[in-house]
């Protein structure tokens, strides 16, 4: 394999989830609006990057793309400060060499939906205008996944799956500002992966 030309940085970022944490490139990694979720070593077929990490450190037990950034979580027995630095430089490593994070194909997946002034629409563009940037800051990710009666499901991802705060998070802020701004929002629940 080749190695890139670019110079390759990463830095790291905590977040509320004491077992993820976000492992930053200087560099985009997928297509903005991009993100992919991969909760064991069974779901990476097409994420050369994710199946790496899983075969490399046995205690991974969550890896998340989004844009510049990785976000692995660990089981609960290991501690950061023993590891953090291993991971890094693998990561640089294996970007270093050129190596594919995604071999799939991705199509443009942003929601052109936010038009409009149905719920639904409602729904989707406070999420993407004034959620999700929070929650991608943290090291995750939020999508929109059903509106019926009153309820809105949600869909979280990275550092947000298995996060003590997230219950808090979608109740206090995510739940709240829903209801403020579409009036027809009722209640907000979180979509198992």
């Amino acid at each position: 394999m080749q190695a890139t030309s670019k110079p390759v940085t990463i830095y790291t970022e905590s977040n509320p989830n004491p077992n993820s944490l976000k492992f930053v490139a200087n560099f985009m990694l997928v297509p903005e609006g991009v993100s992919r979720d991969y909760p064991s070593i069974e779901t990476t077929d097409q994420a050369p990057l994710a199946k790496a990490l899983f075969e490399k450190f046995s205690y991974i037990t969550r890896v998340f793309y989004m844009s510049n950034f990785v976000t692995v979580t660990k089981d609960e027995q290991t501690d950061w400060f023993e590891v953090k630095n291993e991971i890094q430089q693998f990561i640089k490593t294996y970007l270093e060499e050129g190596k594919p994070v995604l071999t799939e194909k991705i199509e443009k997946t942003l929601d052109e939906e936010l038009t409009g002034d149905d719920t639904e629409t409602k729904i989707k563009g406070v999420l993407e205008e004034y959620i999700r940037p929070a929650v991608e800051m943290d090291g995750g990710a939020i999508s929109f996944h059903s509106f019926n009666e009153g309820t809105v499901k949600v869909l979280l991802q990275g550092s947000c799956s298995g996060c003590p705060s997230s219950t808090i998070t979608l109740k206090s802020g995510i739940e709240n500002l829903l209801k403020r701004m579409v009036p027809e929002v009722q209640e907000v629940v979180a979509e198992d992966a």
